[in-house]
């Protein structure tokens, strides 16, 4: 019985046919990279549909409204982060927790009249406790007395990345995703997209014999029971009560 659980390789050649093979892949690369360019110039052509300005949220402050959180800037990007009311901080969507905490520098964004914030599908004051526990910044928001008008026509409790536009104090939605849309938020799929064993995820199409870790009890997503993220944040001596502890 083979016990050698080391996982195979790519072909070992010389530089000049690596480099060869390289620059005919790059081609698919520019066309791709060019791909993704018209995909964005047709996205910004999209018509806009009207949401309520005076939908409200809860923020740090108690009740504000869907403009509020425009922070005053011309547009929005809004997570609508995925929570399990009453569950502890291990129990929590561990791609949520993924995609939020990659949303690290806003100056950018501020600079070209954007606002990032998170609009979670939970209470405020638990959910927000999870934010402060894992060391995120961005805005935060409760949206859940309001998730079914503003996500109208979607699945409630999903995650969805929705874009907004303002108009004086009129409120437009003008782009959303979910699923592997999100993947927008992500900076580690794509570095892991560059290396030999990509995502390990099952779905992948790899050469017979590469690893799928990535498909595996959660692969990357979760670690020892938890959302890997947390490890860090409870090493550093940071609580998880979420304060809802029965």
């Amino acid at each position: 019985m083979n016990t050698d659980t080391t996982p195979p390789t790519p072909e070992i050649t010389d530089r000049a046919t690596f480099q060869a093979q390289l620059d005919e892949l790059r081609v698919q690369e520019k066309a791709h990279t060019r791909a993704g360019d018209a995909i964005a110039a047709a996205r910004r052509r999209l018509p806009m549909v009207e949401v309520d300005a005076a939908t409200p949220l809860i923020g740090p402050d108690g009740p504000v409204t869907l403009l509020d959180a425009f922070e005053g800037r011309r547009q929005l990007i809004a997570y609508y982060m995925m929570w399990y009311t009453g569950r502890p901080a291990s129990e929590q969507c561990e791609g949520c927790t993924y995609y939020n905490g990659k949303v690290r520098e806003l100056s950018y964004l501020h600079a070209a009249g954007i606002t990032y914030a998170t609009l979670c599908q939970g209470p405020y004051e638990e959910s927000v406790r999870y934010r402060d526990f894992m060391g995120w910044d961005m805005p935060w928001y409760s949206a859940q007395d309001s998730v079914e008008t503003l996500l109208v026509g979607r699945q409630i409790g999903m995650f969805h990345l929705v874009c907004y536009l303002r108009d004086g104090d009129r409120v437009f939605e003008t782009y959303w995703t979910n699923g592997r849309g999100v993947e927008a938020l992500d900076n580690s799929y794509p570095l892991m997209d560059m290396t030999v064993y990509g995502r390990q995820e099952e779905w992948e199409d790899s050469p017979d014999g590469w690893p799928h870790d990535g498909s595996i009890d959660g692969g990357f997503f979760r670690t020892g029971g938890r959302p890997t993220a947390q490890w860090p944040r409870l090493e550093a001596g940071h609580s998880d009560d979420l304060g809802n502890a029965s």
